[in-house]
C-alpha cells in the first residue's frame, strides 16, 4: 500500500493508538524474555556438561582401579556415578521442569501481551530505535532487506 520503500515493514511499525509507555513495557518484557532464553541455553549447557562428566567418571574409575586404588574407585562408582544433581533429579528432569513450567508461562505471557496490545508484533521498541539511529539512504542503513536479495 502507500508504504515508503525505505521504511520499516508493517510488522515492525507501531499500530495506531499505542502509547510510548506500552511500547517501552513490551520492550522491557521482550528484553526479560531474551535473558530467560539465554538462561535456558546455559541450563542446557549444564545438562550436557554434567552428562559428559558423568560418563567420563567411568574412565576415571577404571584408571583408579588399574592404578591399584580400588577403594577410591569403588566410592566414586557407587556414590558419584549416576548421582542426582539436585535431590531426586538428574539434569534432564531440571530442564524439563524449567521448560514446562517457568519458560512455558513466560513465553505464553509474552505472546499474550503482544497479541493483546500490538497485534502480535515483535521488537517494536528495537524497530523504533533502529529508525532513530540509522542514516536513511546510506549503504548498510536500509530499513529492511530489499526484495529478491
Amino acid at each position: 500500500m502507500g508504504q515508503r520503500a525505505d521504511a520499516p515493514d508493517e510488522r515492525h511499525r507501531r499500530p495506531d493508538g499505542v502509547s510510548d509507555e506500552t511500547v517501552a513495557a513490551l520492550g522491557k518484557l521482550s528484553e526479560a524474555m531474551e535473558c530467560v532464553e539465554r538462561a535456558r541455553g546455559h541450563l542446557y549447557s549444564l545438562h550436557q556438561l554434567i552428562g559428559h562428566a558423568d560418563l567420563m567418571l567411568d574412565d576415571a574409575v577404571e584408571q583408579f582401579r588399574a592404578a591399584g586404588h580400588q577403594r577410591l574407585a569403588d566410592r566414586i562408582a557407587t556414590e558419584l556415578v549416576g548421582r542426582n544433581v539436585i535431590a531426586g533429579r538428574w539434569t534432564f528432569q531440571i530442564v524439563e521442569d524449567f521448560d514446562d513450567g517457568y519458560h512455558a508461562l513466560f513465553r505464553e505471557l509474552d505472546q499474550q501481551a503482544r497479541d493483546e496490545l500490538v497485534g502480535g508484533r515483535r521488537h517494536l521498541y528495537e524497530a523504533e530505535m533502529k529508525e532513530r539511529r540509522r542514516s536513511p539512504g546510506r549503504p548498510g542503513h536500509e530499513a529492511r532487506p530489499t526484495s529478491g536479495g
